[in-house]
């Protein structure tokens, strides 16, 4: 798990559909008031985008090295 790769929701693009909180196996988010809300940001893998992938409104965008490709989770993300 990387302390430099992390996911950030746009609160304000965010439709609430959840889908982001099923794919990610990390537990790096929680539902808060009918939306995702990061509360470990540490548990996201390096190079992972599995809910950035998955989220339809493209609200969610990972802060860190974005040349990476590669991870160790098991969300079925196409990052490997």
């Amino acid at each position: 798990m990387s302390k430099n790769w992390y996911p950030v929701v746009n609160d304000e693009v965010c439709v609430g559909c959840g889908g982001c909180i099923e794919r990610c196996p990390n537990g790096v988010y929680e539902l808060k008031d009918a939306k995702p809300v990061v509360i470990h940001p540490d548990a996201c893998p390096e190079g992972c985008k599995g809910c950035e992938d998955v989220c339809p409104v493209g609200a969610i965008q990972h802060i860190g090295d974005t040349t990476k490709k590669g991870c160790s989770c098991s969300c079925g993300c196409d990052c490997k």
